[in-house]
């Protein structure tokens, strides 16, 4: 198939992809590497539920130094503002400069509602959500200095669409979006594009969950992160990928029934009917 984008439009992109260490991430630091991206690399290295430490950050960045890529390692948390600057801070001092910020870290703390604790509650929404909001605030500055950039949120369908046991992660992952839908605006006037990513592929973090008829790679799912980073990239976008299937998701609105300024309860009931609702 023959395509007009230029394989090499990301060779002079610095690109930070937070939570790189394995699965989606991982191969999103590839996949930007082999078009010539110098890549931060960032994972705590720790275990699915968060805790623990490891150096899987420097694995990813060996893997793609031996394919000629450039790359460095991070290993601060993106929970608190110090950890996010430190990420941040490492792309400019090998670097100079953060083009694009790929959020991607991420833990699960599955319980239902009734049994889950408010600590593992906090806990997701702190990485998916805070630690997305920290990175990002470290690197706007430079995106809006540069009047160019570009910020990817993941977020997911147990958010979007509900998914049993996940009420953290799903909170988290639906703020993802109202945080795409105000950066969005925030960020046009001085060329930020940000938009949200919805994946499904069988990762160590979703190996417990995924549908067995449905066992999606994570490189099916990078070239949407590719084309949600690049010069062609949409301002305020869901993009759902999987499987190598893509489609976009969008919030829909009725059209509005109006009842008049004197409206009651019983003139809503006797309606209700027409929105779907019985």
């Amino acid at each position: 198939m023959s395509s007009s984008v230029d394989d090499s439009s990301f060779a002079t992109k610095v690109v930070v992809v937070t939570g790189a260490g394995r699965g989606l991430g991982r191969s999103h630091a590839i996949e930007f590497a082999r078009r010539g991206a110098r890549v931060v690399v960032n994972d705590l290295g720790g275990a699915v539920d968060g805790t623990g430490s490891g150096t899987t950050a420097q694995t990813v960045v060996d893997e793609i130094r031996k394919l000629g890529g450039e790359a460095c390692a991070n290993t601060d948390s993106v929970t608190t503002q110090e950890g996010a600057a430190a990420i941040i801070g490492t792309a400019m001092e090998n670097y100079g400069r953060v083009d694009i910020l790929v959020n991607n870290a991420g833990i699960l703390r599955d319980k239902t509602f009734t049994n889950i604790s408010i600590e593992n509650f906090r806990e997701v929404l702190d990485v998916h959500l805070m630690g997305s909001v920290m990175v990002t605030k470290a690197a706007w500055p430079v995106m809006r200095d540069n009047n160019w950039g570009r910020v990817v949120f993941t977020s997911s369908g147990s958010g979007i669409f509900g998914n049993f046991g996940q009420s953290n992660y799903a909170s988290a992952k639906m703020g993802l979006i109202g945080l795409m839908n105000v950066l969005a605006l925030e960020g046009a006037s001085k060329g930020i594009m940000v938009n949200a990513l919805a994946p499904g592929a069988l990762t160590r973090m979703t190996e417990s969950l995924q549908d067995t008829n449905r066992r999606g790679r994570p490189e099916q799912v990078s070239p949407a992160v590719l084309y949600l980073c690049s010069e062609e990239a949409p301002q305020g976008v869901i993009l759902q990928a999987a499987d190598g299937r893509f489609s976009r998701i969008r919030l829909n609105v009725d059209e509005a029934i109006d009842l008049g300024p004197d409206v009651t309860f019983e003139d809503l009931m006797s309606v209700r009917h027409e929105f779907g609702l019985d």
